[in-house]
């Protein structure tokens, strides 16, 4: 069972792209971020006629996520983090999915850095943090997927010295990172690729997908019920050069099924 992550940085803009990558990869379960468009923008027939059942939370100009499943319908289990009546945000859904929980996020930049977006996103981070421990009481096979707008590590940035104060990087969004995986979850691209430095994301400027100066910020957490069915993890890079394509390209695990 093949789980994929796409930042899409605007679903219509680029969904020649994504409809293009959905027919190559045929990924069974899609956690998509960054939609750019209100709920009722979201081009459910297109995905449909790509054989995908939907669930989205959109919202006008910002955000936005969604959890695609080839041949079924998702079924919504949450939509938005608890524990902030203020946030306004559409950064989380969550839904079951062939026998699993599936939360896709979407967590806040945080820039500039220190300041009250910083400040939000590290209240964000304990709230997922307070739903991620929910989600692993229950046992259940969980994976939380999405654009976590974290380098965790040295490793996940091709230039660690240029990103110290970024709030992708600053040591409380990292701290913010580990306290979540000491929990329990298991990093699943870094655990298929332990000392491989892997990007999922480069930005449009200063020519960076063609010198790979990437950073790893799409994360698939999985919980221990999931992680022993782990069998391969990877990024779909090519994809970043397409013509029109997203600053993210789409990462991937491959899962066994259960008997």
């Amino acid at each position: 069972m093949k789980v994929a992550t796409f930042n899409v940085n605007g679903i219509n803009g680029r969904l020649p792209v994504l409809l293009r990558w959905l027919a190559e990869a045929v990924p069974d379960i899609v956690c998509l971020q960054e939609l750019k468009a209100p709920q009722e923008r979201f081009p459910i027939a297109a995905i449909r006629a790509a054989g995908y059942g939907a669930i989205w939370h959109g919202q006008k100009g910002w955000n936005g996520v969604a959890i695609l499943a080839r041949g079924a319908d998702p079924i919504e289990t949450q939509r938005g983090l608890p524990g902030d009546p203020d946030d306004s945000h559409s950064r989380y859904i969550e839904a079951a999915v062939a026998g699993m929980l599936v939360g896709c996020l979407y967590l806040p930049n945080g820039n500039p850095a220190p300041g009250p977006k910083f400040d939000f996103k590290l209240r964000w981070f304990e709230r997922l943090g307070a739903r991620a421990a929910e989600l692993l009481v229950t046992g259940a096979p969980v994976v939380l997927a999405g654009d976590f707008n974290v380098m965790p590590t040295d490793l996940d940035v091709y230039k660690p010295e240029r990103w110290v104060d970024d709030a992708l990087f600053r040591p409380e969004v990292r701290e913010a990172f580990h306290r979540l995986m000491a929990q329990g979850w298991t990093d699943a691209l870094r655990k298929r690729h332990p000392g491989e430095r892997i990007y999922t994301f480069w930005d449009y400027f200063r020519n960076a997908y063609a010198r790979d100066a990437g950073l790893r910020i799409d994360h698939f957490l999985l919980s221990p019920a999931l992680a022993k069915r782990l069998k391969a993890a990877g990024v779909d890079r090519h994809v970043r050069g397409w013509e029109k394509a997203s600053d993210h390209a789409p990462t991937w695990i491959d899962l066994k099924k259960t008997r």
